[in-house]
């Protein structure tokens, strides 16, 4: 489109749109939230539907993306657990200048779960999953004409809204006179995202906003595993010693700003396997830094009351393990009497090279043991307390070594239908892998009855 850039149009342009009243008035939608209780405040629906299983699934911001519109047909009682630490593409310039959570994932969780059963719902979620294009020079100052066609099929309601954040957001980066931004290859989803979340001093009143307005099914969840308006830098120690500082290095290093290839791209191989990861001070360089965030007492509720648990498949260190090496997390799962199903990656990346399916069990339960942190907050569960079901895709990869996931007390492995991608290779045929999970809760059900 030769006028990309009205869609955002110069800043000066037009006076900042003041918040609407849409926004300011519906009752639904409140300024001041209790961060405690957020969930409840959010997704309270006056229609349950206590037939459809209730899930946690614990996963990154793009593998398990791929099966969110099938699981819609098997549940919408989904509470989708994220981490905030991501700092590559166009997240890490927003946490760069104007500091605070990532909220990339987060926000590709929201979209994927946005309703698309209207002209309208279709033409908000096309909005907010928009790109600018590579040229920073072009996008550099521009944010909020409304002009474009994006625009429309969107409401004033929802377009007031919208370029509301959106202006608040250029201002926020127009106070930092000293930092450049760079608009280049950037998410309007994001930049509202930040701009919400900013205005709100909130992450989960963001979250909020931004169900409300893609019209999220209220009994879905989008949990960030830590809520928080700091920046979270997370780090790695090989077996080897060495200490990597920021998801991207750790999982794709990359110097170039926009979306990260998070395929099987030829990024160099880690010098050692990953002992552990853990969280460091934004400014810190080694384990002396290390930090312990409190994880989101929202999850902690989630997680004791849902009918199946579940690790996503995608990056095991980057994506599932910053959730999982959190204080309480390992308590609560080892505790509950309910399917813990792993669904196993199709190929092996940077992070799993070598791995083998029961590595993949080792090292997800060496995370919720704290096996390698802090001597005093380490548990020592076994791998059966944490999982006790694989999800495999057929004709995948990694090695399924039945014998040593026997001798870790995991017995029920399954092997799913898969496809393959191009960009990643092996990878779950959704349909497949949705009746596998509805079958394996079903199963449960079935024998506590």
């Amino acid at each position: 489109m030769a006028d990309t850039y009205s869609l955002i149009g110069a800043f000066y342009s037009k006076p900042s749109p003041p918040l609407p009243p849409f926004f300011l008035k519906t009752p639904k939608l409140p300024l001041h939230f209790p961060s405690n209780s957020m969930a409840a405040h959010c997704h309270c629906s006056s229609n349950p539907r206590p037939s459809q299983p209730s899930l946690l699934v614990f996963s990154g911001g793009t593998a398990f993306n791929g099966v969110v519109e099938e699981l819609k047909k098997l549940t919408v009682r989904v509470a989708h657990v994220l981490p905030v630490s991501d700092d590559g593409g166009s997240t890490a310039e927003i946490v760069r200048v104007l500091g605070g959570p990532a909220v990339g994932d987060i926000r590709s969780r929201c979209l994927r779960l946005a309703d698309e059963s209207t002209s309208e719902a279709l033409a908000v979620r096309r909005l907010l999953g928009h790109r600018l294009p590579i040229n920073p020079q072009q996008a550099k100052y521009k944010i909020l004409e409304g002009e474009h066609s994006l625009w429309e099929g969107v409401s004033k309601p929802y377009r007031e809204t919208i370029r509301a954040f959106l202006a608040y957001f250029q201002n926020e980066i127009l106070r930092r006179p000293n930092e450049s931004f760079c608009f280049s290859n950037g998410s309007i989803g994001n930049f509202f995202f930040a701009g919400a979340r900013i205005f709100f001093q909130s992450l989960d009143a963001a979250i909020f906003l931004f169900s409300r307005v893609s019209d999220i099914p209220a009994e879905s969840l989008v949990l960030p595993v830590i809520s928080t308006n700091d920046r979270l830098t997370l780090g790695c120690e090989l077996w080897d010693g060495t200490i990597i500082r920021g998801q991207n290095e750790i999982s794709h290093p990359t110097n170039i700003i926009g979306p990260v290839d998070k395929g099987r791209s030829s990024v160099p191989a880690l010098p050692s396997r990953i002992k552990r990861v853990f969280y460091m001070s934004s400014e810190g360089t080694n384990s002396l830094h290390e930090v312990f965030p409190t994880v989101n007492q929202a999850v902690l509720d989630q997680l004791s009351n849902v009918d199946c648990i579940v690790y996503a498949m995608g990056s095991l260190f980057t994506s599932l393990c910053p959730s999982l090496v959190l204080l309480g997390i390992g308590e609560i799962i080892s505790s509950k009497s309910c399917p813990k199903v792993l669904l196993l990656n199709g190929s092996h990346d940077r992070e799993t090279s070598g791995f083998s399916a029961s590595s993949f069990v080792t090292a997800i339960t060496d995370a919720l043991n704290r096996t390698y942190g802090n001597s005093h907050n380490c548990l020592r569960n076994l791998p059966s307390q944490y999982i006790n079901t694989l999800l495999v895709p057929k004709d995948g990869e990694i090695p399924i070594d039945i014998q040593s996931l026997s001798s870790q007390g995991i017995f029920d492995v399954v092997i799913v239908n898969s496809i393959h991608d191009p960009k990643v290779g092996t990878i779950f045929d959704p349909v497949s892998l949705i009746n596998a999970l509805g079958n394996v809760v079903s199963r449960y059900t079935r024998t506590k009855d």
